[in-house]
């Protein structure tokens, strides 16, 4: 019985295209057996043999088809002649109608006519009836003026299939739904393998979104004390700092749907799609409440309002994040959808989505430090075969400023580094090449560099590594190199301290060491050079941020022109006078030249241990803080050292 279902459920299932088949198979049919269509093969023959055919009285009829062909039917005796034992037809198909011996085409009918008449009149004995016929093949006509009408609705479908599917159209790629929300549906039945425990670092953001996720599990917990549920969290911090990450996270650990989409997909050419696209989210998201919102860069359609429309037309994304703001909180909001955002442009939102009962909650995720690096290191080392001696806290302090972004590339870049060199594990080394590869750029030993412009490198760097072993404040040396590295040329690599707050005396040092490098050129060459063009941006910015954002300077004073809502950007006016403005000029002038000046007579200072280190430099192209111990000796500030040595980074490159 079993293989008797079988043999049944094999039974072929009904094809639409049958029906095609069989239509193009009748049409093929009628024009085969009306003879239309090819149906035989006569023997073809030009119209010298066709005259002497005619005159011989082998010629039953001549048939001149459309005034060009002739169709030629020879007598019953002539069938019989030698001459004439292959011209019958051979018919691919039985035909109804009979078909010719022999066809030709000939030139003017005129002639061809008169040559007929002229044998006729001549031999009394042959008589051969001429005939004229216009065929029209009715179902290639019917096709041709019907071709056009199919090709349209040819194209038509086939664009209409591509919107309503494809490749990831969905519900929003269909050109009658195009005002359906394009936001992608996880749940419980969604295998999302992301979960908290893959967010390393960031405890006070995930232990946030951990409770959102509670409240929609169990809203009884909180509720019962007269407690509301939070309408929304907006996840703000750095590029690659983890906010897309908590979101997934979100989406593996929720018990509710979670519904994921990107602030640019509001956004469409037609007028009234954003709206229309938010309104079908939110119905969506309250259909299946308890839910989850998640808009990843929201600032695509949350940009601040303007007070005037210059345009003078309709604007598009201010209507959907009008929309969106009714949604979150109008007059019918449904309580049960929580609406998770994230960008890294908090400071252009609009002010009204950014108030209390839209996002509740703002979630800040800062860079990690020393401590949660160590734990996204774990993380990402998973999948790594690394060796058994590598030091997890060492290789934290060595990525100070890393987002979580960036130490997965760390890691991804020393197993290829590792493998590269053939190694079975990813050892030590291998992480400290990644960094070095992701921060300064790869290397470039065969640049072209003259013997002048390397001792000119070699003495820059040098200046650099002295002065930062003389000063208290300046970053603790970890190497230095005069291999070109990317787009510089040579680089000195430190262990700055993490600071929560700075004050004017470790910028001042960090200054004059960033001067270093300029002022060893000043000394030793009598000379100045454009190697110093990073140091200078980076020594310029830090002296107007003391001047004009930090209040660090005696001459202007305890003001800052600093403006944390980001609108000062697109002001025509500065927000200080002309006289202010050169006051600003030359304190930054004085602060600069007061640390080149400091430079320059430390080196002095030095000068002997400065071309020692020079020239150890030139032979090795890469020293370390063990070469300067030996010219130097120990550093004066090593109690210093020991609280402020925690990372690692590369804070200066020529």
């Amino acid at each position: 019985m079993a293989k008797d279902n079988k043999n049944i459920n094999k039974k072929p299932k009904f094809n639409p295209y049958w029906i095609y088949g069989i239509i193009i198979a009748a049409f093929l049919a009628i024009n085969l057996f009306s003879g239309g269509f090819g149906g035989s093969s006569s023997k073809q023959i030009n119209p010298s043999e066709f005259f002497d055919y005619m005159r011989d009285g082998d010629v039953a009829k001549v048939d001149i088809v459309n005034g060009r062909e002739a169709r030629v039917y020879l007598t019953k005796d002539a069938l019989e002649k030698e001459i004439h034992k292959n011209s019958k037809p051979s018919n691919i198909l039985p035909s109804v109608t009979p078909q010719p011996n022999y066809t030709f085409e000939f030139g003017e009918l005129e002639l061809f006519q008169k040559k007929i008449e002229g044998i006729n009149e001549a031999d009394n004995n042959v008589f051969v009836p001429t005939s004229y016929k216009t065929e029209e093949n009715v179902w290639g006509n019917f096709i041709f003026s019907l071709l056009p009408f199919i090709l349209i609705i040819g194209v038509w479908i086939f664009i209409m299939r591509r919107m309503s599917g494809g490749a990831g159209g969905g519900a929003g790629g269909q050109i009658f739904n195009i005002g359906k929300s394009k936001a992608k549906l996880f749940d419980e039945k969604t295998d999302v393998k992301t979960s908290f425990r893959d967010v390393a670092g960031l405890e006070g953001a995930k232990e946030e979104v951990q409770e959102i996720v509670d409240f929609l599990k169990n809203p009884e917990k909180y509720t019962s004390l007269g407690g509301k549920i939070p309408k929304g969290a907006l996840l703000v911090g750095q590029p690659g700092t983890g906010k897309t990450l908590l979101a997934k996270a979100v989406a593996g650990e929720a018990k509710v749907p979670f519904f994921s989409l990107s602030g640019s997909d509001f956004v469409e050419m037609f007028v009234g799609v954003g709206a229309s696209r938010v309104r079908d989210l939110f119905k969506q998201a309250k259909e299946k409440s308890p839910a989850i919102i998640f808009i990843d860069e929201i600032d695509a359609i949350g940009r601040a309002r303007g007070k005037s429309n210059f345009s003078g037309s309709n604007d598009e994304r201010e209507n959907t994040l009008n929309q969106l703001l009714t949604e979150m909180d109008g007059f019918g909001t449904n309580t049960n959808v929580i609406v998770l955002a994230a960008t890294n442009r908090a400071d252009v939102l609009d002010k009204a989505l950014m108030r209390a009962g839209r996002f509740d909650r703002q979630i800040f995720v800062d860079l990690p430090d020393v401590r949660e690096r160590k734990e996204i290191f774990e993380v990402h080392l998973r999948p790594i075969k690394q060796s058994e001696k590598l030091d997890i806290d060492f290789l934290a302090k060595q990525t100070p400023g890393f987002s979580g972004a960036d130490i997965a590339n760390v890691c991804n870049e020393a197993a290829l580094i590792a493998a590269r060199n053939g190694k079975k594990a990813v050892d030590k080394q291998d992480f400290l090449d990644a960094v070095d590869r992701i921060v300064g750029g790869l290397e470039k030993k065969n640049k072209i560099i003259t013997k002048e412009e390397k001792k000119a490198i070699a003495f820059h760097e040098a200046g650099h590594a002295t002065v930062s072993w003389m000063l208290e404040h300046a970053a603790p040396l970890v190497k230095v190199t005069i291999v070109p590295r990317g787009q510089s040329l040579g680089a000195a690599w430190y262990l700055p301290e993490e600071r929560l707050i700075v004050r004017p005396e470790q910028m001042l040092d960090e200054m004059c060491a960033a001067l270093g490098g300029r002022a060893a050129e000043k000394v030793i060459f009598d000379k100045i050079s454009t190697g110093a063009l990073s140091d200078l941006e980076k020594v310029t910015k830090q002296a107007r941020a003391m001047v004009t954002i930090y209040g660090l300077s005696d001459k202007v004073g305890n003001l800052t022109y600093y403006d944390s809502s980001g609108q000062s950007e697109y002001g025509f006016t500065k927000p200080y006078s002309e006289q202010t403005a050169e006051l600003i000029d030359n304190e930054i002038s004085d602060i600069v030249e007061k640390q080149y000046q400091r430079a320059i007579s430390l080196l002095e200072q030095h000068k002997d241990k400065l071309t020692e280190l020079a020239e150890v430099l030139l032979e090795k192209e890469v020293i370390f803080k063990d070469n300067l111990e030996k010219i130097f000796g120990k550093r004066p500030f090593e109690k210093k050292e020991l609280v402020e040595d925690k990372t690692a980074s590369k804070t200066e490159e020529e």
